[in-house]
This record gives structure tokens, sequence and C-alpha cells, in this order.
């Protein structure tokens, strides 16, 4: 449908699967990464990498070079952080770089706009009332900083769509799958438990997606997606239990972990969070966190489904891929 990709955040984990996927299309494939970034380095084949940040203007002109009405634009970069208190720079990345990535769309009048968001960004309801993408965006109807940062970036591209640019907006839930260098709170829990050293879990779970699955949403996203409006892309509920079940029964492992009631986790959690930042570790088991695993995710795929095709695989098989892939690395890096 397009001629030539654009897509910011490349160096991510999400990002990495939505390369993936275009480069099964003939079309043009460039990446924004950050200076550093391994991406820079590797130099996949059929991508041109251009080092820079959504936050600077003069790498942006050098990424949207050439961009037309037959360029479309898939922006996955952004900052995610369960902290307490994340800082300005989740503001000016997720807030601020969207808007000078919807500055650059407009100024040269891209065909397509498909914003990655998140599930976060969605006002909850209450348990048992399932959540849609019909909703208002706004940061005073969400809680935490990363919900906030995100309900503002989604406000800025659902006006940039009344204005007439052709954009989309996706909304995963919990990311998941084999890939994730970058070890996030599940692939770091899933390491920590093949190891044999995890005691301690917490109960509670949410809704799981195959990083997979997002890619192939996003990309039939921007063929298919309609202008102005939005999809969730989500997997399944799962629990912390059901996570681990599934990573012990692929392996065939006996580990024995004891699981804290949340209410129990609540109180834990602030202390935790402080330890890990004067020790410099990175942050999971924050008062986020376990709020976000005490949340209603009930989220309805209908639409992505409808609109996009979207059919998401099980969650044992995101799991047994993941672990696998875990153990292949674990070998290699061993």
């Amino acid at each position: 449908m397009f001629q030539k990709y654009l897509v910011t955040g490349a160096g991510g984990f999400l990002g990495r699967a939505v390369l993936a996927e275009l480069k099964k299309k003939k079309a043009e494939i460039r990446a924004l990464v950050l200076e550093n970034d391994p991406l820079t380095a590797e130099r996949p084949d059929g991508v041109d990498v251009v080092v820079g940040d959504v936050c600077d203007d003069a790498s942006l002109e050098r990424f949207f070079s050439g961009a037309d009405r037959r360029t479309c634009v898939i922006h996955c970069a952004g900052i995610v952080s369960v902290a307490s208190h994340p800082g300005e720079r989740l503001y000016q990345v997720n807030v601020g770089g969207t808007n000078h990535i919807l500055r650059h769309c407009e100024k040269r009048g891209v065909g397509k706009l498909v914003y990655v968001s998140s599930v976060h960004a969605i006002p909850e309801r209450p348990k048992g009332t399932e959540i849609t993408e019909e909703a208002v965006f706004s940061p005073d109807l969400v809680k935490g900083d990363y919900a906030k940062s995100k309900a503002l970036a989604t406000a800025l591209v659902f006006e940039a769509a009344s204005r007439g640019l052709n954009a989309s907006v996706v909304f995963p839930s919990g990311i998941i799958g084999p890939g994730d260098s970058g070890k996030g709170s599940i692939t770091h829990m899933l390491l920590s438990f093949l190891a044999g050293k995890l005691p301690l879990a917490v109960k509670g779970g949410y809704d799981f997606v195959d990083v997979r699955d997002v890619a192939a949403g996003i990309a039939a996203c921007a063929e298919r997606g309609a202008p102005g409006r939005g999809y969730i892309l989500s997997g399944q509920y799962a629990s912390i239990r059901d996570i681990l079940k599934a990573a012990q029964n692929t392996l065939r492992l006996k580990r024995a972990v004891t699981f804290l009631p949340l209410c129990l986790a609540k109180l834990v959690a602030p202390f935790y969070e402080k330890r890990s930042l004067r020790k410099k570790q990175p942050l999971y088991f924050t008062p986020y966190a376990v709020a976000v695993l005490d949340s209603n995710s009930r989220f309805s795929r209908k639409s992505a489904a409808a609109a996009l095709g979207y059919a998401p695989r099980s969650l044992q098989s995101s799991i047994r891929d993941t672990v696998l892939w875990l153990k292949k690395t674990i070998v290699r890096e061993g």
C-alpha cells in the first residue's frame, strides 16, 4: 500500500518486531534509533537506519527526508515506566516527541500515521465492565505518570486527525514475547524463575499480548485503520501464577514460589521501590506495578478483529516461545 515506512523507536522490543513484520512487504523501510543503540551497528538488510531522537528536530528532518503521501509513519518511540516519580524526560519523549512527529507528518503530508499508545491511556472502568476504545483521553482520568503521558499524546494524535491527518491509534496491552533483550518486567521475572532465584511473586494478573501479534496489528492498521479511530490490541488475561506455570511446563521444571497477596504487596512496594532506587537497580516492583496487577483488564479487541483481522495467539504459545528464546539466550551469553 505504501512505498515507504518510517518507524520510530525501531531499536526497542516492539520496534524490532515491527521492522520484522514490515520486511515482509516490498517497501522502503527507514528506522529511527537512538545513538549507541545496537541496531545502528547491526544495520538489518533492507532497513535504512537514521540515528536521532524524536525530541530533536534536526534528526527528524533527516528521518522525514523524502516523506510524502506514499509514506506511512509508525510511531513506536516512547518511555515505559512504572516508577512513582519517573521525571520530566517521560513527558518530553512521550508527549513532546509525539508532538514533534505530528508536526513533521503534517508538514510533509504523509499518507498515514499509526501511533502506538497503550491501554493505560484508556480510563479504567469498574471491574467486570468491558473496556473499549470509546473514551475521553485526559491525564485527569488515569492514574500514574506513564498513563497520563500516553493519554496526553493520544489526545494530540486524535486532534491532528480532526485537522485532516490520516492518523490511527493502537492500544496494546502488556507486551510480552521472545526477543525482549531489554528485559522488561515479565522477561526479568521469567529469567529469575528459570534460574531458581524467584522465591516470591505477587498474586494478581493482567492482559498480556505477544509482541509479534502487536506488530502484525500495527501493520494491518497501517493499511486498514480508519482515520481518527483507535484499536485495542489485547491478548488474554493471565495471572502471574499462570505465566510461571506455563514456563514451568515448557521446560518441565520444579520451582517453589510463594505468592504475596495484593494487599501485602501494596504495603511492601513503596519500600522496595526506594531500595531499588538506592541500589540503582531497574524498577519492577513498585506501587504502580502492583496497582496494574489489581486493575480491571477486561479489554475488548472486537474493533481490531473486525477492522484489522486481528487474532492474537494463545498465552501458552507466547510463554513457550519466550522461555525457549531465553534458554537459548542464556546458553549463548553464558
